[in-house]
C-alpha cells in the first residue's frame, strides 16, 4: 500500500528548513566552495564519500547558506534514503511520489533544489534524475557511500551531466578549526606552535571523522562506524554472507596499513579463495574504507603484476581496529601524509629499486614529488636508508623535489647534488 503524501511530507518536515531550524554543525568551507562553484555549472552534482565523513551535513549547509542569500526554505527538498520510515518503499515510483507530494503542498516558488542522500539505496534512481536534469526542472545534488557504483550508473545514464565532489573525514587545518584553533597564517603557527603539535596527537590518536572529533564517545562512535560500512556499505550491499571472513579481512588491512600486500598470501592467511579476496577488497575500496596504491612504472602490465601498498581511510579507525596508537606511529604517520595526499587529488604511486621511495605523486607525464615519511631519524642506519630512496628515486624517475617527513626534525640538506627538505608532520599538514 503506498505512502500517503501528507505522510511524505509529515516526515520530511523533520529533515527539512521548511518551518523549522537544523543542526548544519561547523561549515567546511573548502567543500562549500566547491559545491557553490558545480552548482552554478547546470550540471548535476554528485557527492561521494565514506560514511559519515559528512556528505549530508554538506547538504544542509549548502541549503543554509542558499537560505541566507535570499532563496525560500520552500525552494529546497532535502531527502535521506536511509530514512527507517521510507524502507519499504525504496523504488523508482517512490522517488517520483516524493517529488510530487512536494511540488503539491510544499509548492516551491521558482526552481527548486533536490538534494537526494545516499540514493544509491534506490534501484533505478539514475532514470528519475536524468528525466528531471533533461527537463531542466530542478537543480539536483545527490550523495552516495561508494565509488564505483555511483560511477557506474553516473557514467552509463548521466554522461557529461555530472560533476562529482569527494569527501573525506577532517583534514589536519579541519581539525584544528573544529578544536577552535584557527590558523590564517604563519604567526598563528609559530605563536601556536605547542597547541597544535599536542593536537596532532589527538588527531593521529582519535582521526577525523566529524561526530568523532566533538563527542566524547569515540571509541563507541568509531565501533558503530566500523559495523556500518562493513555491514552496510558491504556485506549487504554486496550480498556477502561469509561476514566474519569480511570482517577479519577488514582487521587485517587495517593492521597492516602502510605495507605491500598479497592477495594470494591475504587469502591462504584468511582462509578465503583468491578471487573472493580480491573481489571483497575492490567492495572495501569502493566504500573508501581501504585504499591501494601501486608501485609507480611507466609499464602498466609492471604496476599490474607488483604487490600494492595499503592504507586505511582514517587514524581513528585504523587505532581502533588495526592496533595500538604508540606502537605504530610511523606508519600512522605515513598514511596520513596519504589521505592529506588524497585530499588534494594527486596521482599517488610508491616506488622500489632496491630501496622503497614511500610516496610519488605524477602529475601528467613527469613525476612531480618524491616524499619519504619517517617518523624517527635519530639512527644513523634509519636516515642513510630514507636519503639513499629519496636519491634512487631522483636518479630513476629524473625528479629535484625530495621530501622526508619527520617528527620534529626541520632541515635542507644538499647531498650528491640533490637539495633535500626535512620538514615535520604538523608544519606539512598546514602547508
Amino acid at each position: 500500500m503506498p505512502m500517503e503524501n501528507d505522510k511524505i511530507i509529515e516526515v520530511l518536515s523533520s529533515w527539512n528548513f521548511w518551518n523549522k531550524e537544523q543542526d548544519i554543525g561547523i561549515y567546511r568551507k573548502h567543500y562549500l566552495e566547491k559545491l557553490d562553484n558545480f552548482i552554478d555549472t547546470g550540471q548535476i552534482i554528485a557527492i561521494t564519500g565514506a560514511r559519515r565523513s559528512g556528505k549530508s551535513t554538506l547538504m544542509k549547509q549548502f541549503i543554509k547558506k542558499m537560505i541566507n542569500s535570499g532563496k525560500n526554505t520552500s525552494s529546497f527538498l532535502y531527502v535521506n534514503f536511509e530514512e527507517p520510515k521510507f524502507s519499504d518503499y525504496l523504488n523508482l515510483e517512490f522517488i517520483q511520489q516524493i517529488y510530487d507530494a512536494y511540488l503539491e503542498i510544499v509548492k516551491p516558488s521558482e526552481t527548486p533544489y533536490l538534494l537526494f542522500d545516499e540514493i544509491q539505496n534506490v534501484p533505478k534512481w539514475e532514470k528519475f534524475v536524468r528525466g528531471l536534469h533533461e527537463k531542466k526542472e530542478a537543480n539536483i545534488i545527490i550523495s552516495g557511500s561508494t565509488s564505483k557504483l555511483m560511477s557506474k550508473e553516473l557514467g552509463t545514464l548521466l554522461t557529461g551531466r555530472w560533476m562529482e565532489i569527494k569527501t573525506y573525514p577532517l583534514s589536519f587545518i579541519e581539525f584544528l578549526n573544529f578544536k577552535q584553533l584557527n590558523i590564517q597564517n604563519k604567526l598563528d603557527v609559530l605563536s601556536q606552535k605547542t597547541k597544535i603539535k599536542q593536537l596532532l596527537r589527538e588527531y593521529l590518536k582519535d582521526g577525523g571523522f566529524p561526530l568523532v572529533v566533538l563527542k566524547n564517545e569515540k571509541e563507541e562512535i568509531l565501533n558503530r562506524y566500523f559495523d556500518d560500512i562493513i555491514g552496510k556499505d558491504i556485506a549487504e550491499r554486496h550480498r556477502i554472507r561469509k561476514v566474519e571472513k569480511l570482517r577479519s579481512l577488514a582487521r587485517f588491512y587495517l593492521t597492516n596499513v602502510a605495507t605491500s600486500i598479497s592477495y594470494r598470501k591475504i587469502a591462504k592467511f584468511i582462509g578465503l579463495s583468491l578471487d573472493s579476496t580480491e573481489r571483497i577488497s575492490s567492495y572495501m575500496e569502493d566504500a573508501y574504507f581501504i585504499f591501494f596504491i601501486r608501485k609507480f612504472s611507466y609499464s602498466l602490465k609492471e604496476q599490474e603484476i607488483n604487490p600494492r601498498k595499503v592504507y586505511g581511510l582514517d587514524p581513528g579507525l585504523i587505532n581502533m581496529v588495526g592496533f595500538k596508537f604508540s606502537d605504530n606511529i610511523g606508519r600512522l604517520y605515513e598514511n596520513i601524509v596519504f589521505l592529506n595526499l588524497v585530499r588534494k587529488g594527486k596521482e599517488i604511486y610508491y616506488y622500489k629499486n632496491r630501496y622503497e621511495c614511500d610516496f610519488i605523486i605524477k602529475k601528467g607525464k613527469k613525476v612531480e614529488e618524491i616524499i619519504q615519511v619517517c617518523y624517527n631519524l635519530e639512527k644513523d642506519t634509519t636516515k642513510k636508508r630514507e636519503i639513499e630512496g629519496l636519491l634512487e628515486g631522483s636518479r630513476d624517475l629524473k625528479c629535484s623535489n625530495l621530501y622526508i617527513i619527520t617528527e620534529d626534525f626541520e632541515s635542507e640538506q644538499k647531498i650528491e647534488g640533490k637539495k633535500i627538505k626535512f620538514i615535520p608532520l604538523w608544519k606539512w599538514l598546514l602547508t
